[in-house]
């Protein structure tokens, strides 16, 4: 009856639901870790080591990217700690904006960094590099543009 006639229509609205689903040659992994940019990255480490007690990383320099980078160990995720490294730095640029800094970036794990290139610039994706560049985790990474990203900027690192 009534039962039978509900579930055949949940089961057909389901199955059109997954049709609509397009398939990737790639797949999108866990959050890897939220990237932080802090004016001042000495008070920030305190912050999170002192204060909070969180597991900090030592200093590291990304001349390629422009940035000092320090991991802040969180159960399931990392914070990504960034200051300028340089004139040109995209982080002095995003403080000269945000004074006292903000959120900057996400970055989520990918399967097939290659593959996602290849379908997010079919799908109108803009990737802010031609190639993928190495990140600071010694993992090939790209960032998405904001504008195409719900005002977030986006990047992916090869698992």
């Amino acid at each position: 009856g009534l039962l039978s006639r509900l579930q055949t229509s949940a089961l057909s609205s389901s199955k059109s639901f997954s049709q609509n689903i397009p398939s990737c040659l790639w797949k999108l992994g866990r959050l890897n870790h939220v990237a932080i940019a802090v004016p001042d990255l000495e008070k920030a480490q305190s912050l999170y080591k002192d204060v909070l007690g969180a597991q900090v990383s030592e200093t590291v320099a990304l001349p390629e990217h422009g940035v000092y980078t320090v991991f802040v160990e969180l159960g399931n995720t990392k914070l990504e700690l960034l200051h300028p490294l340089g004139e040109k730095s995209p982080i002095a640029s995003f403080l000269q904006k945000n004074k006292t800094g903000g959120m900057h970036h996400i970055c989520i794990e990918v399967d097939d960094i290659k593959a996602a290139m290849t379908e997010l610039k079919k799908k109108k994706i803009r990737i802010l590099s031609e190639e993928p560049k190495i990140g600071a985790h010694g993992k090939p990474v790209i960032f998405l543009h904001p504008k195409d990203c719900h005002g977030v900027l986006v990047e992916l690192e090869q698992a």
